[in-house]
């Protein structure tokens, strides 16, 4: 049975990610161009003698950016990976993630099946994919949201990397917590609802507001663009969540009526 939600959950996430990287495409790429566009317009006025730049100069502007990089500027015409190829790329890479979050929450989901959650299938993937981007997505992106090309301070990589996943513990702990909580509480839906939303809740805000704050936003850089690319940013994340969620649920869901139609020939294997 597990190989069965196994291939489901690859299939499904390579499905998943290829419509995530369409919405990607579609709302995320023109932003960042948008981005690069400024990045480039900075880096050349602030150049004293363009036609005579000296590749040490490059550097220093790349490095300003958050950029740094061996030869020259890494967006035009002349990058290792130019735009196109690397707009291309874009679906190879949501493409590879949803394989490996589909065979994650495909092992997980046999996991919870039956011990957690509801009893039907199709319900139960459903919640556990919103459950997943809440905490794995939601929680970290709240207190460190994306930031588009020409944002971001190549020194603070590592450290913002750092509290970016601490976040995500802390979302999967919380988690955790929620659901310990919920099914130790006597009462209905409600009251269990209730407890398991503040149980999650605590742990997350408390996260929230003793982290460190990360400001790499550069003084004069649109707010409009920014806005625009971290709701293209979480938005990607939201369509990859949702079409997988629904799309396991209704593959589980159908799955689950053939075995009930036919008890013999869809026996586990």
């Amino acid at each position: 049975m597990v190989r069965t939600f196994l291939a489901r959950g690859l299939l499904i996430g390579l499905l998943a990610g290829l419509i995530a990287g369409a919405f990607a495409f579609a709302f995320g790429e023109p932003r960042v161009d948008h981005a690069i566009a400024l990045e480039e317009a900075a880096a050349q006025a602030g150049a004293p003698d363009p036609d005579a730049g000296t590749a040490e100069h490059g550097h220093a502007e790349a490095a300003e950016h958050g950029h740094a990089e061996p030869t020259g500027h890494s967006h035009g015409e002349d990058a290792v990976v130019s735009r196109p190829v690397q707009k291309a790329g874009l679906f190879l890479a949501t493409g590879l993630y949803g394989l490996a979050v589909g065979g994650v929450f495909a092992l997980v989901f046999a996991g919870l099946r039956g011990r957690v959650g509801p009893r039907s299938d199709g319900r139960l993937a459903v919640a556990a994919a919103g459950t997943a981007f809440a905490a794995i997505i939601l929680v970290p992106f709240v207190k460190y949201p994306a930031n588009p090309p020409a944002v971001g301070d190549p020194d603070a990589i590592n450290s913002r990397t750092l509290l970016y996943v601490v976040m995500i513990l802390v979302g999967l702990a919380a988690t955790a917590i929620a659901v310990a909580t919920a099914r130790r509480v006597e009462g209905g839906p409600w009251a269990r609802w209730t407890a398991a939303a503040v149980a999650f809740l605590v742990p997350v805000v408390a996260a929230w507001w003793l982290l460190p704050a990360v400001n790499e936003v550069p003084e004069g850089f649109p707010a409009t663009l920014l806005w625009e690319f971290r709701l293209a940013s979480i938005g990607t994340q939201l369509v990859f969540w949702a079409a997988f969620g629904v799309l396991f649920g209704w593959a589980s869901d159908r799955a689950e009526r053939r075995a009930a139609a036919h008890p013999l020939v869809a026996a586990p294997s």
